[in-house]
């Protein structure tokens, strides 16, 4: 893919977990095959990230949609793990869940404790995002929709690409570079903020059920 992975070297943050740390959440960083979910949370943990990757095979090949993909050599086989502190007392817990669809397995004990995903999308294969937001949907667990940025990508308005992939009105949706921890953040951020106005919104109607 043209992402190129973030250096280890720029994670310079504690390995070890603040003592003042109380409360920790979960969030699945999530898309269809070589969409940039390795970079994603390699831009964003302030550790060296976990990364389950193998080299790709000539046999993964016949499995594995390379249309349209330069440069993709390895593919995660099994999760990236990483790991970001918000305050003094909590911490934020990424987890990025492999595309392909022979994975699909690892999702039930992955969706388990999360608050929500970000499905990471590209334009050149927008329609390879439905069996991966079919599978949020099926585990109910909402979920926020970034586009990550591709060099020589097409680009389109965004009713087109809401549109293309049925979105909800209320389901957010924005552009990121996966390799820019800015922009990462950025998309983190505005799926944060979703589950929070989110869970407000259902608390506020079970009170008013009562």
């Amino acid at each position: 893919m043209d992402s190129a992975l973030a250096s280890d070297t720029a994670h310079e943050g504690a390995v070890y977990l603040r003592q003042s740390v109380r409360t920790a959440a979960k969030l699945l960083v999530v898309g269809h095959f070589a969409v940039g979910k390795t970079t994603f949370v390699g831009s964003l943990s302030e550790i060296r990230p976990l990364r389950t990757e193998e080299t790709m095979t000539q046999a993964g090949a016949l499995v594995d949609d390379l249309a349209g993909i330069r440069g993709k050599t390895t593919t995660t086989v099994a999760m990236d793990f990483g790991r970001l502190t918000l305050s003094d007392s909590l911490v934020l817990y990424l987890f990025g869940a492999p595309g392909q669809q022979r994975f699909t397995r690892l999702w039930q004990d992955m969706t388990r404790g999360a608050l929500g995903a970000l499905v990471l999308a590209d334009t050149r294969r927008l329609e390879q995002s439905f069996d991966v937001m079919g599978l949020l949907e099926e585990h109910g667990l909402p979920y926020a929709v970034a586009v990550n940025h591709f060099d020589g990508a097409p680009t389109h308005p965004e009713e087109e690409i809401r549109e293309a992939l049925d979105l909800l009105p209320e389901t957010p949706l924005i552009t990121c570079d996966a390799r820019d921890r800015i922009s990462s953040t950025r998309a983190l951020i505005t799926l944060v903020e979703y589950l929070q106005t989110r869970q407000m919104r259902l608390s506020s109607t079970a009170q008013e059920s009562v």
